[in-house]
């Protein structure tokens, strides 16, 4: 099966990890992918690469071949958060919570395609961006606000913004518990976590196991709905909505299969990708 774009492990530090959701290291094995595999805790069941690269090495991946994947994809990756802010009902959301000068910021923006989008319909958009060569492109050609470098790094305020935005960000961490305390830090009350990440529980998953799509070297964690929720919600906040899409990924099958198949993945909830949309007690 075809895989995502991935850079294959090359000279790393690597370190052996516990769970990063219950802390235990009691894991089984799960997929030897070649170069890099990954464990199952037998507390919790979240999926995580067994060993990982240090954070530090880990970031000298996304270069200016990463950025050339990026710009290259920016518009169906522009697309397809669309649809996902469309399917959670963002601009009811939003009309609760958006004032003057309410801020939006979105993690692993990429090129900023939607902090221009944002800044159009009136929020005061910042991003984060781990790619140097990417946050210097949007932050020049599109004039947007983009930190180069983790969340943590930014430093942002407590209390400081109304929505926290990610799209495939949180798998790369090597510390995703920590991001999640973070973003609870930084969120308003009543403020709005959103994120979108491969869903491990899915169809795919399960018939291609490590020949799965997002069974990466660039992935550190793939959870499932009931992994990430739990880890959304040991950081305090309340989860409003699950959602799934992706029953089929194209070319696999004829669409006149692939077409019931991804209406069923969304609607029953077992498509490859999902989204959590979670809310600051």
């Amino acid at each position: 099966m075809f895989k995502t774009y991935s850079s294959l492990p090359s000279n790393e530090r690597i370190s052996d990890i516990e769970c990063n959701l219950c802390g235990s290291s009691d894991r089984t094995l799960l997929w030897d992918c070649g170069g890099y595999s990954f464990s199952k805790c037998n507390d919790c069941k979240l999926i995580y690469q067994h060993p990982q690269p240090v954070q530090k090495d880990l970031s000298l991946r996304y270069d200016s071949d990463y950025f050339e994947y990026e710009i290259n994809n920016e518009k169906v990756f522009f697309t397809l958060m669309l649809k996902t802010l469309a399917d959670i009902k963002f601009e009811k959301l939003s009309s609760n919570i958006k004032s003057s000068g309410s801020e939006f910021l979105d993690v692993g923006c990429a090129t900023g395609l939607l902090l221009e989008y944002m800044n159009t319909k009136g929020w005061v958009s910042r991003g984060v961006e781990l790619c140097e060569f990417s946050a210097n492109y949007g932050n020049k050609t599109r004039k947007v606000d983009i930190y180069n470098g983790t969340l943590e790094e930014a430093e942002y305020s407590d209390n400081q913004f109304s929505v926290v935005h990610s799209s495939h960000l949180i798998e790369h961490l090597t510390s995703p518990s920590d991001y999640v305390e973070e973003v609870y830090r930084i969120l308003k009350p009543g403020g709005y976590f959103i994120t979108t990440t491969p869903n491990a529980s899915s169809l795919q998953a399960k018939l291609f196991g490590k020949n799965w799509r997002s069974a990466i070297a660039d992935h550190m964690f793939l959870f499932s709905v009931l992994t990430l929720s739990e880890m959304i919600k040991k950081h305090g906040f309340s989860i409003i909505k699950t959602g799934t899409w992706g029953g089929i990924a194209a070319g696999l099958v004829p669409g006149i299969i692939k077409k019931p198949v991804d209406y069923l993945a969304k609607k029953i909830g077992f498509g490859d990708v999902m989204v959590v949309l979670a809310q600051k007690n």
